[in-house]
């Protein structure tokens, strides 16, 4: 991902107000962030522990960034004997690993209350899962894929595109 500045991570949000994206609070360490190490940039709000926030690099030459405001419930069930899968990269967690996060439609619907969940990894660290470089807590083996590192992160792109072109659709399909 190409490195990103403060009102470049701000500008991109699509499904808040500029105001809103104005007094979020961006990741800690914002500055020292590894940018050619990310595939998009994920983090839990720290000012407002219910929120959390991605930032998709351009899909295209010239495109611009998006971002997606989205909301954690605010009790989740969890147990340390299921396990959860992350819609985005696939990595298995213990389901206190995976969080429902709910993203408001882009627009008018995301005005009416309309939203979007998806089960993603908790820390929202999808890109370290997929290369190896974190292991998911209380889970002791990792199924094997007969996929290529490639192909794994190109999957996990492909997921996550997905879902923010769904939270930028204007009404339930």
């Amino acid at each position: 991902m190409d490195p990103l500045s403060e009102k470049q991570v701000r500008g991109a949000f699509v499904n808040c107000s500029k105001g809103e994206a104005a007094r979020m609070k961006l990741p800690v360490g914002f500055g020292e962030l590894r940018w050619e190490e990310l595939d998009f940039l994920g983090w839990r709000d720290p000012g407002a522990p219910l929120r959390a926030h991605l930032v998709v690099p351009a899909g295209e030459s010239g495109g611009k960034p998006v971002g997606i405001t989205l909301r954690v419930p605010e009790r989740s069930r969890t147990s340390a004997v299921q396990s959860s899968l992350c819609r985005i990269c696939l990595t298995s967690h213990a389901s206190s690993g995976v969080t429902l996060f709910s993203a408001p439609r882009a627009g008018a619907a995301g005005r009416d209350g309309n939203t979007v969940g998806l089960y993603i990894c908790s820390d929202l660290a999808c890109p370290l899962y997929v290369r190896g470089k974190r292991q998911p807590s209380m889970r002791t083996a990792r199924y094997e894929e007969s996929l290529s590192l490639e192909d794994r992160i190109d999957r996990m792109r492909l997921n996550l595109l997905a879902f923010v072109a769904n939270v930028r659709l204007p009404s339930a399909t």
